[in-house]
């Protein structure tokens, strides 16, 4: 195994699964102890320790199974999105200014407004943006969709043949998928769809004795004081049916042809879909809309630290001095399959 104690609570790197230990581990990077220590605001640590130690936070989580070499050449942008502010506030004031003792009322007001515009809107966070080429991956598609417990499942699944994409199989997880693909997973091999330790039958067990002794009791009530039943179920009215049709599947008697999905229920509070991802449960199968993208204070891109905070940007500083420079045709050859 390619790194046994993944889920380590010492160093508390949180990862791609709904493992209870990798829970506890996010627990602690998001509001847990662990918490203070990528906070740099005060800090004893040194420049270049806060972004080794942010880039290695970031990637724990976002392609950890990804080879470093092959992350900075083939899975950075070719130009990393600037995360800071063009202009600064006091170089506004002084054009302002500027501009009014030079009697161009127009343009300090036009300054002026442009200023409190982006004030108002706030920066985009597009330094989680240099983490989009990995949302593309064929196995984080699939785990991203809830088809898998972990990416490291989802990529065992396309390894062995399970995953189908657009309908034929494909077995190379490092395929980088373009908007519009459907992608599509073997039920027999999703564990989702299996029942949890056979408790789901002895909980339907339970329920259909249960239903058989009340109504057992209530005959036996009728037949003692019919009175006494029809006064108690003239109180209480029916409930009113709820509304049918093909939108509310919940509410049909018949839900034997549903598909059975028994996530794990520590996972509720984690469990999320991006929004450029399509899913079906029904067929279990993905569609990868589009790709991600990030407006001001909001990124589509799904992490346990602020997308704008300074984990991100310390990473995207690192990797700003790290990145390959020039790509050969030999490089190229070897790049992963990028529809």
């Amino acid at each position: 195994m390619r790194d046994v104690n993944v889920f380590c609570f010492k160093r508390a790197l949180p990862r791609m699964s709904w493992s209870p230990r990798n829970l506890f581990n996010l627990w602690q990077r998001s509001i847990g102890p662990k918490q203070r220590g990528t906070n740099f605001f005060k800090s004893t640590t040194t420049l270049f320790q806060n972004r080794w130690q942010s880039k290695a936070l970031v990637r724990a989580y976002h392609g950890d199974f990804i080879n470093e070499k092959i992350f900075k050449r083939w899975y950075l942008p070719s130009t990393l999105p600037d995360v800071r502010p063009r202009r600064s506030a006091n170089s506004t004031t002084d054009a302002v200014g500027l501009a009014r003792w030079a009697r161009k009322d127009r343009v300090a007001d036009k300054e002026a407004r442009l200023r409190e515009e982006e004030d108002a809107k706030g920066l985009a966070p597009v330094g989680s943006l240099m983490l989009s080429e990995i949302e593309r991956r064929i196995d984080v598609v699939v785990f991203r969709a809830c088809l898998a417990s972990s990416v490291y499942e989802a990529r065992r699944l396309v390894i062995h043949g399970d995953v189908l994409l657009n309908g034929k199989k494909h077995q190379n997880a490092n395929t980088r998928l373009a908007p519009g693909d459907m992608v599509s997973v073997d039920p027999a091999a999703i564990r989702f769809l299996r029942p949890l330790d056979g408790k789901k039958t002895e909980v339907n067990e339970e329920e259909e004795s249960d239903e058989a002794a009340e109504d057992a009791e209530a005959s036996a009530a009728e037949a003692e004081a019919p009175e006494q039943f029809e006064a108690k179920t003239k109180a209480k009215p029916a409930a009113k049916p709820g509304p049918t049709g093909p939108q509310y599947p919940w509410n049909r008697k018949d839900k034997a042809d549903l598909t059975p999905f028994h996530p794990p229920p520590f996972s509720s509070p984690w469990m999320f879909i991006p929004a450029y991802i399509e899913p079906s449960f029904a067929t279990c199968s993905a569609i990868y809309l589009r790709h991600p993208t990030a407006r001001p204070g909001y990124s589509e891109i799904p992490t346990p630290y602020d997308a704008d905070g300074e984990v991100i940007r310390f990473a995207w500083e690192w990797y700003a001095k790290v990145r390959p420079r020039v790509r050969s045709k030999s490089q190229l050859a070897r790049m992963p399959e990028n529809r």
